[in-house]
């Protein structure tokens, strides 16, 4: 069995969606230098995405689409009725100079991972991706193109029939659920916060038989995920026997970040790769949301350790501190962070009691697993 390998780039140090987009912030770049710091990357652990390319990029997305977004990146400019048919300068999804590069590049390490999958089994990171919103012609909640449908897609194509998709994302999965909604191979889990943008992902929509969605009331705390990943989600996965999973990790639903109402410390997503990561030969892993530097540094780093079995340190070295201390961010909460935000790789556990909206989830998915 292979090491896991990281797949990275450049361009997320260098590209910005610009002002006080909440995509502003250093992402991947920081990730990418945490592991290092920490001595964290083996050799041959580290592989260089590269851009899809618009045939690649056609598998999921129309090619009018795609011309769409090359153009208006070329030219920083778009017309008023392009912008209103594919969502582009509007909604979150602005003009800016990589504005093609930059999502063909999370495409392609997405694909670079299924290529590796398909090859060789294991385990793949590629934080830069997880853009679950891209719709097949239309940008979507900062998504331009969506990089978990395409690298589900390549699989299927390489000859694979059954493909577990875990979204642990504070919004709903919708652009990868409706892409395999009719898709008996794909199974499409969604944990994510009712009554949240893009205001999908109802309990009661199953598509295929395999489509499942678990909308959690704001004021999640680990103890409520560590229920839905061990009673549910777990056991539906190794039920469905998938020949790869992919998990979305977007850190939106960490306390943290700004852009969500839950409350999870970052041990409770690792708890959850943790958990699901041996349901399958394959596994896939992706960033996602995420709009607090620090936490999305931390939690996702802290990701590439759960998939390599590494020890966490209780404080982090001093090189690793240097670079959270050199984080900046718009927001008020970044005028005095808090000093954990720079010394520590883990939060402080949050838990509590499992609130019966979370129980009754798990005991929704009991349910159809019986039917």
């Amino acid at each position: 069995m292979h090491q896991p390998l990281f797949i990275g780039n450049e361009i997320y140090r260098h590209s910005s969606l610009g002002g006080k987009h909440p995509l502003s912030i250093p992402r991947v770049s920081t990730v990418m230098d945490m592991v290092d710091a920490l001595g964290w990357l083996q050799p041959g652990q580290y592989r260089e995405s590269r851009p899809a390319t618009p045939d690649q990029l056609g598998r999921f997305h129309h090619q009018d689409y795609i011309a769409a977004v090359q153009t208006a990146e070329r030219t920083l400019s778009i017309s008023a009725a392009e912008s209103e048919r594919f969502n582009l300068g509007r909604g979150g999804n602005p003009i800016y100079g990589t504005m093609f590069r930059r999502p063909a590049t999370g495409v392609g390490g997405s694909l670079i991972a299924a290529d590796r999958l398909l090859k060789d089994g294991g385990i793949v990171y590629s934080p830069g991706g997880g853009t679950h919103h891209g719709r097949p012609a239309q940008a979507s909640g900062f998504c331009y193109f969506n990089d978990p449908v395409l690298a589900i897609l390549a699989m299927l194509d390489g000859g694979l029939s059954r493909i577990a998709y875990v979204d642990l994302d504070v919004h709903h999965g919708d652009g990868v659920a409706d892409a395999f909604a009719t898709d008996a191979r794909v199974m499409v889990v969604s944990v994510h916060e009712a009554g949240r943008w893009p205001h999908s992902g109802r309990l009661d929509e199953e598509g295929a038989g395999n489509l499942f969605n678990l909308p959690v009331p704001p004021g999640m705390i680990d103890d409520e995920m560590a229920a839905l990943i061990e009673d549910a989600i777990g056991p539906l996965v190794e039920s469905f026997a998938p020949d790869a999973l992919v998990i979305q990790c977007g850190a939106d639903a960490l306390a943290d970040d700004p852009l969500g109402k839950q409350t999870l410390s970052n041990g409770a997503l690792w708890h959850a790769v943790a958990a699901l990561k041996s349901l399958a030969s394959r596994l896939l892993v992706l960033g996602g949301g995420g709009y607090n530097p620090w936490s999305v540094a931390r939690c996702w780093t802290g990701i590439w350790a759960e998939l390599n079995g590494l020890e966490k340190p209780d404080r982090l070295p001093p090189a690793a501190e240097s670079l959270l201390r050199a984080l900046s961010w718009s927001r008020s909460a970044g005028r005095e962070p808090p000093e954990h935000w720079f010394v520590t790789l883990g939060d402080a556990p949050r838990q509590g009691v499992v609130r019966e909206d979370v129980r009754g989830l798990v005991r929704r998915v009991k349910e159809r697993m019986k039917a």
